[in-house]
């Protein structure tokens, strides 16, 4: 049974649900903003801001989970590069603005961007 199940599932099976959240956040942290979809904005956050919480730390232990979340030495760079900004910031590193609807299939387009 789906009792106490709050994932969002997006079609898609567990691993390309998390190929798809590394490639969001992966770019997230490369371009420092982009535009999907607003429910993939939303679980983007939830995916980002952690990873954003873990880079403040920036030892060799947070630069390990890092690695072993986004796969990718590039971007671990980058986000513990851009983690010092928010010292002095508790959480809420990521802004969600709503951008309309798409016109092929009228999904509501959101831009996240770093604060």
């Amino acid at each position: 049974m789906r009792h106490s199940k709050n994932t969002k599932v997006f079609d898609r099976k567990k691993a390309a649900r998390v190929a798809m959240m590394r490639s969001l956040a992966i770019s997230l942290i490369d371009k420092k903003r982009i535009t999907t979809t607003e429910a993939k904005a939303k679980y983007l956050r939830t995916y980002i801001e952690p990873l954003v919480t873990k880079a403040r730390v920036g030892d060799l232990a947070a630069r390990r989970q890092l690695m072993k979340v986004l796969n990718n030495e590039n971007a671990v760079k980058q986000i513990i590069e851009l983690a010092p900004e928010y010292k002095d910031r508790p959480g809420g590193y990521t802004r969600i603005t709503r951008l309309g609807e798409r016109t092929g299939d009228g999904a509501v387009v959101a831009l996240i961007e770093f604060i």
